[in-house]
């Protein structure tokens, strides 16, 4: 049965109908610069839609908030969660098939981009049982796709445009429907616009955006103009959803209105203040007392004095005598003592969870509680780039002990070859299911492959064996009694089966 939802009506005076299976899987760009009628279209097609589809809306200014009272959707305020808290409401949101609104309001830019991405990220890592069709609407999406770097650190850019990528170019195959809203096309990444099939395109002005909305509607450049001319609330739609032509619509009317109404135009009081100047400028309370001025700094040295004087120096200094290197028993002496550094930070269980960065400080501060430092002569402390090889091998449960060099180990510098096709991140899993193969050892199970991924979730950790199956790594095989065995395509090396839920699940 086809679910046609009235979004206004056209320049004739008929009805607009927007299919709704349609628009689940082919997604929805909205375009109108501030004032057009945006978010009341918004607003339209979620109370048209809402007794027939789950959804999920992403609203940076709280503006649909109001819409629980009347459909019942969760709102939950980002500010009060974690962004581990706001990934798992995502999850359970699905499995439980409940309507939120996420209100980002009073937070910053920053704060707004990883709390959205975190909650984004958790309506992907459900099971196939709950891939359930849902809209998930995205107010301002140029603020968390941006085109270009902004005052936002890199970091939370990235995760933001990831995670709106993945709604709009994954969403579908798991049920997520993208609709997304912006008022600058020129400022929305491409390859986010560019995965929207239907297109509501409302009054913009400037040259550039005009130009794209003409560009995405398939219209000539001259008839670019017309979205200039647009009155509030006039849109232009297309798209197999809506309508197969370009056609104006006008959106009709709401139930439910903004929390933050327009203002409109109120008369000055008729008595004014009795001594407005007094008023206004009242004297200022006092200020905090400043603290003392500081002296002036002196005058910085002649920069040419101090470099003759130290090649003096350096001139008049004894050589050195060179460092002699350390013996290789010194140096295997050294890797193992890294070793078992790197080993006492993973037997932390939340090690899995932290970020790159957070692991490589705690690991160069035991190296100098040990006696390990980078200022201690011939030291064999690894940048950052050695450290996340040495942390993917001690994921994978392989040792300095059991392999040594790995570029002079023929098997693991193989091995190592393999795993480099694959994602960084999972390349730990990969060598950790060859150490297993190679032994004869039990199949690791989905909690092992979870934390040496780095995540919680067990559905996201499932879906990583298929990718590297993909790639002509591995082959997966079940028995009668659903074990499961792993094989290394060539080598032939082979896992002993285990049941894959053998663990307990993860917390959280």
């Amino acid at each position: 049965m086809t679910i046609a939802i009235e979004m206004g009506r056209t320049s004739s005076g008929a009805p607009a109908t927007l299919d709704l299976e349609e628009l689940l899987a082919t997604r929805l760009l909205v375009q109108g610069n501030s004032g057009s009628g945006k978010s009341h279209l918004l607003r339209r097609l979620l109370e048209q839609s809402a007794p027939w589809v789950q959804q999920a809306i992403i609203d940076p200014e709280g503006d649909f908030v109001t819409l629980a009272d009347r459909f019942g959707h969760l709102v939950i305020d980002a500010e009060a969660h974690t962004e581990h808290a706001l990934q798992l409401a995502g999850e359970r949101a699905r499995t439980h098939r409940v309507s939120i609104i996420l209100n980002l309001e009073g937070l910053d830019a920053e704060n707004q981009l990883r709390r959205a991405s975190a909650f984004l990220g958790g309506l992907f890592e459900v099971g196939r049982d709950h891939w359930y069709p849902m809209l998930v609407v995205v107010d301002e999406a140029q603020l968390f796709a941006p085109a270009i770097a902004g005052e936002v650190s890199d970091e939370a850019r990235k995760l933001s445009l990831g995670a709106m990528t993945n709604l709009m170019c994954r969403g579908r195959k798991s049920g997520l429907a993208g609709i997304i809203a912006t008022q600058r096309l020129a400022k929305l990444a491409k390859n986010v616009a560019a995965e929207a099939s239907n297109f509501l395109m409302g009054r913009t002005f400037l040259d550039i955006d005009m130009a794209r909305a003409a560009d995405l509607l398939g219209m000539e450049r001259r008839q670019a103009e017309a979205f200039r001319d647009l009155e509030r609330g006039h849109f232009v739609a297309l798209g197999p959803a809506l309508s197969r032509r370009p056609l104006s619509i006008r959106i009709g009317a709401t139930d439910t209105q903004p929390r933050n109404t327009i203002q409109r135009l109120v008369p000055l009081p008729s008595e004014g203040l009795h001594n407005p100047s007094a008023i206004i400028l009242a004297a200022p309370p006092p200020e905090a007392p400043r603290p003392a001025r500081r002296a002036p700094a002196p005058p910085a040295p002649d920069l040419l004095s101090q470099l003759i004087a130290a090649q003096s120096a350096a001139a008049d200094k004894p050589a050195e005598p060179p460092e002699t290197p350390p013996s290789p028993e010194q140096r295997a002496e050294r890797r193992a003592r890294l070793d078992r550094i790197l080993t006492a930070i993973l037997a932390d269980p939340e090690a899995g969870f932290r970020a790159i960065g957070v692991l490589y400080q705690d690991f160069l501060v035991r190296c100098r509680i040990e006696g390990l430092g980078p200022a201690m002569p011939n030291s064999d402390i690894p940048d950052l780039p050695a450290f996340r090889r040495m942390l993917t091998r001690a994921r994978a449960g392989i040792s300095a002990q059991d392999t040594g060099d790995t570029a002079e180990d023929a098997i693991w510098a193989d091995i190592t070859d393999r795993a480099a096709i694959l994602p960084e991140d999972m390349q730990a899993i990969f060598m950790m299911l060859a150490a297993a193969a190679r032994a004869a050892a039990p199949c690791p199970s989905d909690p092992t492959i979870a934390r040496a991924y780095g995540t919680r979730s067990l559905a996201r950790a499932r879906r990583v064996l298929p990718y590297i199956e993909e790639q002509g790594l591995i082959v997966c095989q079940r028995d009668g009694a659903g074990r499961r065995t792993i094989t290394l395509v060539e080598l032939a090396w082979a896992t002993a089966p285990a049941d894959p839920n053998a663990e307990e699940l993860l917390a959280g």
